[in-house]
Protein backbone atom coordinates (compact mmCIF):
# COMPACT_ATOMS: atom_id res chain seq x y z
CA UNK A 1 0.00 0.00 0.00
CA UNK A 2 1.30 3.00 -1.19
CA UNK A 3 1.63 5.78 1.86
CA UNK A 4 -0.35 9.00 1.88
CA UNK A 5 1.18 12.83 1.02
CA UNK A 6 0.31 13.16 5.13
CA UNK A 7 1.93 10.58 5.87
CA UNK A 8 5.22 11.05 4.16
CA UNK A 9 5.15 15.10 5.05
CA UNK A 10 4.93 13.81 8.82
CA UNK A 11 7.46 10.85 8.11
CA UNK A 12 10.24 14.00 6.15
CA UNK A 13 9.43 16.80 9.02
CA UNK A 14 9.99 14.21 11.88
CA UNK A 15 13.24 13.27 10.41
CA UNK A 16 14.08 16.85 9.89
CA UNK A 17 13.18 17.81 14.11
CA UNK A 18 15.34 14.31 14.94
CA UNK A 19 18.13 15.95 12.89
CA UNK A 20 17.76 19.04 15.07
CA UNK A 21 17.82 20.96 11.22
CA UNK A 22 14.12 22.60 12.53
CA UNK A 23 13.86 24.72 14.59
CA UNK A 24 10.43 25.24 16.52
CA UNK A 25 9.74 28.36 15.00
CA UNK A 26 10.20 27.93 11.29
CA UNK A 27 8.02 23.95 11.97
CA UNK A 28 4.74 25.81 10.55
CA UNK A 29 6.65 26.87 7.45
CA UNK A 30 8.48 23.30 6.59
CA UNK A 31 5.40 21.84 7.10
CA UNK A 32 3.43 23.56 4.77
CA UNK A 33 6.66 23.80 2.35
CA UNK A 34 7.16 20.19 2.26
CA UNK A 35 3.46 19.08 1.85
CA UNK A 36 3.18 21.55 -0.99
CA UNK A 37 6.27 19.99 -2.61
CA UNK A 38 5.10 16.74 -2.21
CA UNK A 39 1.59 17.70 -3.69
CA UNK A 40 3.73 18.94 -6.56
CA UNK A 41 5.89 16.17 -6.78
CA UNK A 42 2.30 13.76 -7.09
CA UNK A 43 0.75 15.81 -9.81
CA UNK A 44 3.90 15.71 -12.29
CA UNK A 45 3.57 11.86 -11.58
CA UNK A 46 -0.21 12.28 -12.41
CA UNK A 47 0.52 14.23 -15.69
CA UNK A 48 3.11 11.92 -16.70
CA UNK A 49 0.95 9.34 -16.65
CA UNK A 50 -1.99 11.40 -17.99
CA UNK A 51 0.59 12.41 -20.99
CA UNK A 52 1.07 8.60 -21.57
CA UNK A 53 -2.44 8.14 -21.96
CA UNK A 54 -3.08 10.81 -24.17
CA UNK A 55 -3.95 13.46 -21.75
CA UNK A 56 -1.60 16.79 -22.00
CA UNK A 57 -0.42 18.03 -19.00
CA UNK A 58 -0.96 21.40 -17.57
CA UNK A 59 1.97 23.93 -18.51
CA UNK A 60 2.64 25.02 -15.39
CA UNK A 61 3.32 28.53 -16.31
CA UNK A 62 1.73 29.81 -12.83
CA UNK A 63 3.62 28.25 -10.17
CA UNK A 64 6.48 30.84 -10.47
CA UNK A 65 3.47 33.07 -8.81
CA UNK A 66 2.49 30.40 -6.01
CA UNK A 67 6.60 30.73 -4.87
CA UNK A 68 6.41 34.32 -3.97
CA UNK A 69 4.55 35.24 -1.00
CA UNK A 70 3.67 37.66 1.30
CA UNK A 71 6.66 36.56 3.53
CA UNK A 72 8.87 34.21 1.64
CA UNK A 73 10.24 33.55 -2.18
CA UNK A 74 10.62 30.00 -2.56
CA UNK A 75 13.70 28.71 -5.12
CA UNK A 76 12.63 27.13 -7.66
CA UNK A 77 15.00 24.66 -8.25
CA UNK A 78 15.99 23.60 -4.56
CA UNK A 79 12.55 24.41 -2.68
CA UNK A 80 14.36 26.80 0.11
CA UNK A 81 12.61 29.73 1.04
CA UNK A 82 14.04 33.29 1.80
CA UNK A 83 12.85 37.01 1.97
CA UNK A 84 15.03 37.32 -1.48
CA UNK A 85 16.68 35.18 -3.87
CA UNK A 86 20.04 36.39 -4.19
CA UNK A 87 22.96 36.20 -7.12
CA UNK A 88 24.95 34.30 -4.41
CA UNK A 89 22.12 31.42 -3.83
CA UNK A 90 21.34 31.22 -7.28
CA UNK A 91 25.10 30.82 -8.70
CA UNK A 92 24.74 28.01 -6.50
CA UNK A 93 22.57 26.50 -9.06
CA UNK A 94 24.68 27.74 -11.98
CA UNK A 95 21.89 30.55 -12.80
CA UNK A 96 22.14 34.25 -13.12
CA UNK A 97 18.34 36.09 -12.02
CA UNK A 98 18.23 36.78 -15.92
CA UNK A 99 18.60 32.69 -17.33
CA UNK A 100 16.70 31.95 -13.52
CA UNK A 101 13.65 34.35 -14.93
CA UNK A 102 13.73 33.16 -18.63
CA UNK A 103 13.48 28.94 -17.41
CA UNK A 104 10.94 29.55 -15.21
CA UNK A 105 8.66 32.32 -17.31
CA UNK A 106 8.90 34.69 -14.78
CA UNK A 107 8.85 38.85 -16.10
CA UNK A 108 11.89 40.65 -16.13
CA UNK A 109 9.73 43.11 -13.79
CA UNK A 110 9.04 40.79 -11.38
CA UNK A 111 11.00 41.10 -7.84
CA UNK A 112 12.66 37.99 -6.73
CA UNK A 113 11.83 38.90 -3.62
CA UNK A 114 8.95 38.42 -1.08
CA UNK A 115 6.02 41.10 -1.87
CA UNK A 116 6.71 42.20 1.67
CA UNK A 117 10.23 42.94 1.48
CA UNK A 118 9.56 44.75 -2.14
CA UNK A 119 6.74 46.61 -0.50
CA UNK A 120 9.12 48.22 3.15
CA UNK A 121 11.79 48.84 -0.11
CA UNK A 122 9.53 50.82 -1.82
CA UNK A 123 8.02 52.59 1.02
CA UNK A 124 11.70 53.28 2.21
CA UNK A 125 12.23 54.81 -1.47
CA UNK A 126 9.39 56.84 -1.01
CA UNK A 127 10.18 58.10 2.50
CA UNK A 128 13.77 58.99 1.59
CA UNK A 129 13.02 60.83 -1.98
CA UNK A 130 16.54 60.12 -3.52
CA UNK A 131 15.93 61.96 -6.54
CA UNK A 132 15.28 65.19 -4.94
CA UNK A 133 18.92 64.65 -3.83
CA UNK A 134 20.28 64.94 -7.70
CA UNK A 135 21.79 68.04 -9.58
CA UNK A 136 19.15 68.17 -12.03
CA UNK A 137 16.11 68.30 -9.18
CA UNK A 138 18.49 70.87 -7.41
CA UNK A 139 19.16 73.31 -10.12
CA UNK A 140 15.44 73.47 -11.15
CA UNK A 141 14.73 74.17 -7.44
CA UNK A 142 17.40 76.61 -6.53
CA UNK A 143 17.96 79.72 -8.40
CA UNK A 144 21.04 79.64 -10.85
CA UNK A 145 24.31 81.90 -9.17
CA UNK A 146 25.08 83.14 -12.70
CA UNK A 147 21.77 84.75 -13.19
CA UNK A 148 21.62 86.15 -9.81
CA UNK A 149 25.36 87.86 -10.30
CA UNK A 150 24.12 89.02 -13.37
CA UNK A 151 21.21 90.57 -12.05
CA UNK A 152 23.80 92.35 -8.80
CA UNK A 153 26.00 93.60 -12.11
CA UNK A 154 23.07 95.00 -14.13
CA UNK A 155 22.10 97.03 -10.76
CA UNK A 156 25.62 98.72 -10.57
CA UNK A 157 25.92 99.47 -14.57
CA UNK A 158 23.41 101.70 -15.90
CA UNK A 159 25.73 100.87 -19.17
CA UNK A 160 24.65 96.90 -18.98
CA UNK A 161 21.32 97.75 -18.81
CA UNK A 162 20.88 99.99 -21.78
CA UNK A 163 22.84 97.80 -23.86
CA UNK A 164 20.15 94.95 -22.51
CA UNK A 165 17.47 96.97 -23.26
CA UNK A 166 18.45 98.10 -26.67
CA UNK A 167 19.33 94.68 -28.21
CA UNK A 168 17.07 93.72 -31.40
CA UNK A 169 14.46 91.16 -30.79
CA UNK A 170 14.74 88.40 -34.00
Amino acid sequence: MEPSVLEMVKELVLAQIQNGSVSPDNLPQVLNMTHQNLLALKSIEESRDSSVAGITPSTGAQDWKKSITKHAVRCMECGASFKQLSTRHLRQHDLTSRTYRDKYGIPRSQSLAAKETTARRKQIVQQSKPWEKTATYMKSQHPNDNGVKAAAASKSSGATRKKASTGRRK
